[in-house]
Protein backbone atom coordinates (compact mmCIF):
# COMPACT_ATOMS: atom_id res chain seq x y z
CA UNK A 1 0.00 0.00 0.00
CA UNK A 2 1.49 3.35 -0.96
CA UNK A 3 2.30 5.69 2.04
CA UNK A 4 1.84 9.64 1.76
CA UNK A 5 3.01 12.25 4.27
CA UNK A 6 1.02 15.43 4.85
CA UNK A 7 3.50 18.09 5.66
CA UNK A 8 2.62 21.42 4.34
CA UNK A 9 6.05 22.54 5.80
CA UNK A 10 8.02 20.98 2.91
CA UNK A 11 8.12 21.38 -0.95
CA UNK A 12 5.31 19.64 -2.75
CA UNK A 13 7.46 17.72 -5.18
CA UNK A 14 10.01 17.07 -2.67
CA UNK A 15 7.09 15.51 -0.58
CA UNK A 16 6.68 13.54 -3.44
CA UNK A 17 9.96 12.21 -4.08
CA UNK A 18 10.22 11.09 -0.46
CA UNK A 19 7.01 9.65 -0.71
CA UNK A 20 8.25 7.74 -3.77
CA UNK A 21 11.54 6.67 -1.49
CA UNK A 22 9.61 5.51 1.38
CA UNK A 23 7.24 3.09 -1.19
CA UNK A 24 10.33 2.02 -2.59
CA UNK A 25 11.69 0.63 0.64
CA UNK A 26 14.44 3.19 0.69
CA UNK A 27 13.96 5.03 3.34
CA UNK A 28 11.83 4.12 6.62
CA UNK A 29 8.96 6.14 7.90
CA UNK A 30 10.98 7.67 11.34
CA UNK A 31 13.47 8.16 8.51
CA UNK A 32 11.04 10.30 5.73
CA UNK A 33 9.29 11.81 8.36
CA UNK A 34 12.51 13.42 9.84
CA UNK A 35 13.87 14.27 6.36
CA UNK A 36 10.66 16.06 6.07
CA UNK A 37 10.88 18.04 9.09
CA UNK A 38 14.41 19.16 8.37
CA UNK A 39 13.01 20.51 4.75
CA UNK A 40 10.30 22.68 6.53
CA UNK A 41 13.05 23.79 9.31
CA UNK A 42 15.09 24.91 6.22
CA UNK A 43 12.11 26.78 4.53
CA UNK A 44 10.74 28.02 7.22
CA UNK A 45 10.49 32.37 7.04
CA UNK A 46 13.45 33.40 4.75
CA UNK A 47 15.84 35.46 6.80
CA UNK A 48 14.83 34.59 10.21
CA UNK A 49 16.82 34.12 13.22
CA UNK A 50 17.89 30.52 13.91
CA UNK A 51 17.05 29.76 17.59
CA UNK A 52 16.41 26.35 19.40
CA UNK A 53 15.98 25.81 22.66
CA UNK A 54 14.87 22.08 22.99
CA UNK A 55 13.26 19.78 20.00
CA UNK A 56 9.74 18.67 21.47
CA UNK A 57 8.08 17.56 24.69
CA UNK A 58 10.80 14.45 24.43
CA UNK A 59 13.40 16.94 25.59
CA UNK A 60 11.57 18.96 28.02
CA UNK A 61 10.65 15.84 29.85
CA UNK A 62 14.32 14.51 29.86
CA UNK A 63 15.39 18.24 31.10
CA UNK A 64 12.21 18.15 34.19
CA UNK A 65 14.28 14.58 35.30
CA UNK A 66 17.35 16.13 34.95
CA UNK A 67 16.35 18.67 37.11
CA UNK A 68 14.74 16.58 39.62
CA UNK A 69 17.69 14.32 39.53
CA UNK A 70 20.10 17.16 40.39
CA UNK A 71 17.53 18.50 43.21
CA UNK A 72 17.05 15.08 44.96
CA UNK A 73 20.77 14.38 44.99
CA UNK A 74 21.51 18.00 46.80
CA UNK A 75 18.89 16.98 49.40
CA UNK A 76 20.71 13.64 49.89
CA UNK A 77 24.05 15.46 49.85
CA UNK A 78 22.75 18.64 52.66
CA UNK A 79 21.15 15.68 54.66
CA UNK A 80 23.97 12.87 55.11
CA UNK A 81 26.40 15.64 55.37
CA UNK A 82 25.30 17.65 57.86
CA UNK A 83 28.09 17.82 61.19
CA UNK A 84 31.31 19.40 61.60
CA UNK A 85 32.31 17.41 58.47
CA UNK A 86 29.89 19.84 56.00
CA UNK A 87 31.97 21.33 53.96
CA UNK A 88 34.75 18.42 53.04
CA UNK A 89 31.29 16.36 52.63
CA UNK A 90 30.06 19.11 49.81
CA UNK A 91 33.01 19.23 47.49
CA UNK A 92 33.44 15.31 47.71
CA UNK A 93 29.97 15.15 46.37
CA UNK A 94 30.67 17.55 44.17
CA UNK A 95 33.51 15.30 42.55
CA UNK A 96 31.08 12.15 43.07
CA UNK A 97 28.92 14.12 40.48
CA UNK A 98 31.28 14.75 37.96
CA UNK A 99 31.18 11.36 36.38
CA UNK A 100 27.60 10.70 36.09
CA UNK A 101 27.40 14.33 34.51
CA UNK A 102 29.93 13.66 32.03
CA UNK A 103 27.98 10.06 31.15
CA UNK A 104 25.02 12.10 30.90
CA UNK A 105 26.66 14.59 29.04
CA UNK A 106 28.21 11.75 26.69
CA UNK A 107 24.47 10.24 26.18
CA UNK A 108 22.61 13.09 25.64
CA UNK A 109 24.97 15.24 24.09
CA UNK A 110 27.01 13.51 21.44
CA UNK A 111 24.67 9.89 21.19
CA UNK A 112 21.32 11.50 21.35
CA UNK A 113 22.30 15.28 20.12
CA UNK A 114 19.48 16.66 22.14
CA UNK A 115 19.46 20.48 22.26
CA UNK A 116 17.42 20.88 25.63
CA UNK A 117 19.39 18.17 27.69
CA UNK A 118 22.65 19.92 26.65
CA UNK A 119 21.48 23.00 27.80
CA UNK A 120 20.41 21.82 31.24
CA UNK A 121 24.06 19.74 31.17
CA UNK A 122 25.35 23.26 30.61
CA UNK A 123 23.84 24.37 33.85
CA UNK A 124 24.34 21.87 36.20
CA UNK A 125 27.80 21.13 35.67
CA UNK A 126 29.01 24.60 35.75
CA UNK A 127 26.81 25.01 39.01
CA UNK A 128 28.29 21.83 40.33
CA UNK A 129 31.84 23.13 38.98
CA UNK A 130 30.94 26.40 41.55
CA UNK A 131 29.80 25.16 44.61
CA UNK A 132 32.90 22.03 44.72
CA UNK A 133 35.29 25.05 43.62
CA UNK A 134 34.17 27.06 46.14
CA UNK A 135 33.79 24.85 49.18
CA UNK A 136 37.23 23.63 48.37
CA UNK A 137 39.01 27.12 48.32
CA UNK A 138 36.71 28.59 51.38
CA UNK A 139 37.51 27.01 54.47
CA UNK A 140 34.54 28.65 56.18
CA UNK A 141 31.24 27.45 55.08
CA UNK A 142 29.60 30.37 57.21
CA UNK A 143 30.91 32.63 54.56
CA UNK A 144 30.31 30.47 51.06
CA UNK A 145 30.28 32.80 47.90
CA UNK A 146 30.77 35.65 50.30
CA UNK A 147 34.31 36.02 50.54
CA UNK A 148 35.84 38.17 47.84
CA UNK A 149 39.09 36.49 48.31
CA UNK A 150 38.25 33.25 46.92
CA UNK A 151 35.12 34.47 44.56
CA UNK A 152 37.66 35.22 41.87
CA UNK A 153 39.34 31.94 41.89
CA UNK A 154 35.88 30.15 42.29
CA UNK A 155 34.53 31.65 38.96
CA UNK A 156 37.72 31.17 36.89
CA UNK A 157 38.18 28.19 37.89
CA UNK A 158 34.91 26.99 37.14
CA UNK A 159 34.79 28.66 33.97
CA UNK A 160 37.96 26.40 33.03
CA UNK A 161 36.22 23.54 33.69
CA UNK A 162 33.43 24.50 31.36
CA UNK A 163 35.58 25.26 28.78
CA UNK A 164 37.58 21.70 29.03
CA UNK A 165 33.35 20.45 29.11
CA UNK A 166 32.40 22.87 25.72
CA UNK A 167 36.16 21.40 23.99
CA UNK A 168 34.61 17.45 24.48
CA UNK A 169 30.54 18.18 23.37
CA UNK A 170 30.44 21.68 21.73
CA UNK A 171 27.42 22.79 23.17
CA UNK A 172 27.02 26.39 22.14
CA UNK A 173 25.05 27.96 25.37
CA UNK A 174 28.32 27.33 27.25
CA UNK A 175 29.76 30.54 25.83
CA UNK A 176 27.16 32.54 28.19
CA UNK A 177 28.28 30.99 31.60
CA UNK A 178 31.99 31.18 30.54
CA UNK A 179 31.92 34.48 29.61
CA UNK A 180 30.10 35.55 32.69
CA UNK A 181 32.45 33.40 34.77
CA UNK A 182 35.06 35.85 33.26
CA UNK A 183 33.06 39.05 33.91
CA UNK A 184 32.39 38.08 37.25
CA UNK A 185 35.61 37.21 38.65
CA UNK A 186 37.28 40.33 37.26
CA UNK A 187 34.06 42.32 38.81
CA UNK A 188 34.82 40.50 42.18
CA UNK A 189 38.63 41.04 41.99
CA UNK A 190 37.95 44.88 41.58
CA UNK A 191 35.22 45.01 44.29
CA UNK A 192 38.29 43.38 46.68
CA UNK A 193 40.59 46.01 45.71
CA UNK A 194 38.60 48.93 45.29
CA UNK A 195 35.23 48.43 47.72
CA UNK A 196 32.14 46.81 46.50
CA UNK A 197 29.41 48.99 44.68
CA UNK A 198 26.76 50.20 46.84
CA UNK A 199 24.26 48.68 44.49
CA UNK A 200 24.09 46.15 41.63
CA UNK A 201 23.10 49.26 39.15
CA UNK A 202 26.62 50.70 39.88
CA UNK A 203 28.68 48.13 38.14
CA UNK A 204 26.74 49.69 35.02
CA UNK A 205 27.30 53.56 36.07
CA UNK A 206 30.21 55.35 35.17
CA UNK A 207 29.63 58.30 37.82
CA UNK A 208 29.95 55.32 40.35
CA UNK A 209 33.48 54.49 42.50
CA UNK A 210 35.18 51.74 40.82
CA UNK A 211 36.16 50.62 37.75
CA UNK A 212 33.00 48.38 37.39
CA UNK A 213 31.15 50.50 34.27
CA UNK A 214 34.40 50.14 32.29
CA UNK A 215 34.63 46.88 32.83
CA UNK A 216 31.35 45.83 31.88
CA UNK A 217 31.47 47.75 29.10
CA UNK A 218 34.79 46.12 28.18
CA UNK A 219 33.58 42.84 28.70
CA UNK A 220 30.46 43.65 26.19
CA UNK A 221 32.47 44.47 23.83
CA UNK A 222 35.03 41.59 23.72
CA UNK A 223 32.26 39.15 24.09
CA UNK A 224 30.33 40.94 20.85
CA UNK A 225 33.58 40.99 18.79
CA UNK A 226 33.70 37.06 19.49
CA UNK A 227 30.24 36.76 18.66
CA UNK A 228 31.16 38.64 15.06
CA UNK A 229 34.08 36.17 14.68
CA UNK A 230 31.68 33.11 14.98
CA UNK A 231 29.05 34.56 12.53
CA UNK A 232 31.32 35.73 10.13
CA UNK A 233 32.52 32.08 9.89
CA UNK A 234 29.21 30.78 9.10
CA UNK A 235 27.33 34.13 7.47
CA UNK A 236 24.66 31.68 6.12
CA UNK A 237 24.11 30.45 9.46
CA UNK A 238 23.95 26.85 9.05
CA UNK A 239 25.93 25.66 11.60
CA UNK A 240 26.63 25.59 15.54
CA UNK A 241 29.07 28.61 14.76
CA UNK A 242 26.25 30.64 14.62
CA UNK A 243 24.62 29.41 17.55
CA UNK A 244 27.46 30.04 19.80
CA UNK A 245 27.64 33.76 18.07
CA UNK A 246 23.77 33.99 19.19
CA UNK A 247 24.54 33.10 23.26
CA UNK A 248 27.80 35.03 23.08
CA UNK A 249 25.32 38.37 21.74
CA UNK A 250 22.56 37.25 24.70
CA UNK A 251 25.91 38.12 27.07
CA UNK A 252 27.19 41.07 24.96
CA UNK A 253 24.12 43.18 24.47
CA UNK A 254 22.75 44.00 28.31
CA UNK A 255 26.68 44.59 29.17
CA UNK A 256 27.01 47.57 26.46
CA UNK A 257 23.31 49.19 26.20
CA UNK A 258 23.00 48.74 30.28
CA UNK A 259 26.04 51.32 30.81
CA UNK A 260 25.15 53.59 27.87
CA UNK A 261 21.70 53.78 29.14
CA UNK A 262 22.26 53.86 32.66
CA UNK A 263 24.63 57.05 31.92
CA UNK A 264 21.71 58.95 30.48
CA UNK A 265 19.24 57.95 32.71
CA UNK A 266 20.95 59.01 35.61
CA UNK A 267 22.13 62.11 33.80
CA UNK A 268 18.27 62.73 33.77
CA UNK A 269 18.38 62.57 29.34
CA UNK A 270 15.73 60.03 28.58
CA UNK A 271 15.37 61.16 25.07
CA UNK A 272 18.87 61.06 24.52
CA UNK A 273 18.48 56.89 24.60
CA UNK A 274 16.41 57.19 20.89
CA UNK A 275 19.91 57.44 19.02
CA UNK A 276 21.70 55.20 21.07
CA UNK A 277 19.20 52.48 20.56
CA UNK A 278 18.78 53.79 16.80
CA UNK A 279 22.82 53.25 16.35
CA UNK A 280 22.22 49.82 18.03
CA UNK A 281 19.23 49.05 16.10
CA UNK A 282 21.40 49.29 13.14
CA UNK A 283 23.79 47.29 13.97
CA UNK A 284 21.80 44.40 14.82
CA UNK A 285 19.59 44.67 11.56
CA UNK A 286 23.07 45.06 9.55
CA UNK A 287 24.61 41.68 11.88
CA UNK A 288 21.11 40.57 11.20
CA UNK A 289 20.97 39.84 14.81
CA UNK A 290 17.31 40.11 16.83
CA UNK A 291 18.80 38.42 19.70
CA UNK A 292 21.18 41.25 20.04
CA UNK A 293 18.49 44.09 19.60
CA UNK A 294 15.79 42.03 21.82
CA UNK A 295 17.80 41.51 24.75
CA UNK A 296 18.96 45.77 24.60
CA UNK A 297 15.59 46.31 24.59
CA UNK A 298 14.77 44.47 27.35
CA UNK A 299 17.25 45.73 29.67
CA UNK A 300 16.30 49.08 28.72
CA UNK A 301 12.88 48.71 29.89
CA UNK A 302 13.95 46.78 33.28
CA UNK A 303 16.81 50.12 33.89
CA UNK A 304 13.77 52.76 32.99
CA UNK A 305 11.64 50.90 35.20
CA UNK A 306 14.18 50.46 38.18
CA UNK A 307 15.21 54.54 37.95
CA UNK A 308 12.22 55.97 36.51
CA UNK A 309 11.75 59.39 37.61
CA UNK A 310 8.92 60.91 35.49
CA UNK A 311 7.19 60.17 32.20
CA UNK A 312 10.47 60.82 30.33
CA UNK A 313 11.47 57.14 30.81
CA UNK A 314 8.06 55.74 29.90
CA UNK A 315 7.39 57.93 26.84
CA UNK A 316 10.61 56.62 25.64
CA UNK A 317 9.56 52.92 26.41
CA UNK A 318 6.61 53.40 24.66
CA UNK A 319 8.35 54.78 21.23
CA UNK A 320 10.60 51.73 21.39
CA UNK A 321 7.92 49.31 21.57
CA UNK A 322 6.27 51.11 18.49
CA UNK A 323 10.03 50.42 16.63
CA UNK A 324 10.26 47.01 17.83
CA UNK A 325 7.01 46.12 16.04
CA UNK A 326 8.12 48.42 12.86
CA UNK A 327 11.16 46.12 12.70
CA UNK A 328 9.76 42.52 13.43
CA UNK A 329 7.32 43.65 10.81
CA UNK A 330 9.98 45.18 8.01
CA UNK A 331 12.74 43.25 9.45
CA UNK A 332 14.14 42.01 5.80
CA UNK A 333 13.17 45.07 3.89
CA UNK A 334 14.69 47.50 6.53
CA UNK A 335 18.00 45.15 6.35
CA UNK A 336 17.90 45.07 2.59
CA UNK A 337 17.73 48.74 2.30
CA UNK A 338 20.61 48.88 4.90
CA UNK A 339 22.99 46.61 3.58
CA UNK A 340 22.72 48.23 0.43
CA UNK A 341 23.70 51.56 1.44
CA UNK A 342 26.56 50.67 3.37
CA UNK A 343 30.66 51.94 1.79
CA UNK A 344 32.14 49.58 -1.18
CA UNK A 345 34.72 48.51 1.60
CA UNK A 346 32.44 47.46 3.68
CA UNK A 347 33.31 43.50 3.65
CA UNK A 348 29.57 42.06 2.79
CA UNK A 349 30.69 38.62 2.49
CA UNK A 350 30.96 38.31 6.23
CA UNK A 351 27.06 38.75 6.58
CA UNK A 352 24.18 37.05 5.85
CA UNK A 353 22.54 37.43 2.79
CA UNK A 354 20.23 40.23 2.23
CA UNK A 355 17.22 38.52 1.00
CA UNK A 356 14.58 40.11 -0.83
CA UNK A 357 11.85 41.52 1.39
Amino acid sequence: MNKTFDDSGADHAVRKDVEAALNAGILTELQASRFLALIADRNAAVGDEPFTVFRGMNEVFIIAGLMILSIGWWFCVDTLSAGPNYQEAVYWACAAALLPLLLLSEYFIRRRRMVGPAIALAVLFVVNALIGTQFFLERDTSTAFESLESLPATFLLSGGALCLWWLRYRVPFAMAPISLAAVAATLVFAADSVGTPTSFLDIFRFSATGPFAWITLAAGLVALSVALAFDASDPHRVTRRAAHGFWLHIVAAPAIVNTVALSLLDAGHPAALFPVLALFAAIAVIIDRRSFLLASCLHVVALANAVAGGNGEWIAILGLGVVLLALGSFWTQVRRWLVGILPAWFPRHVLPPAHPG
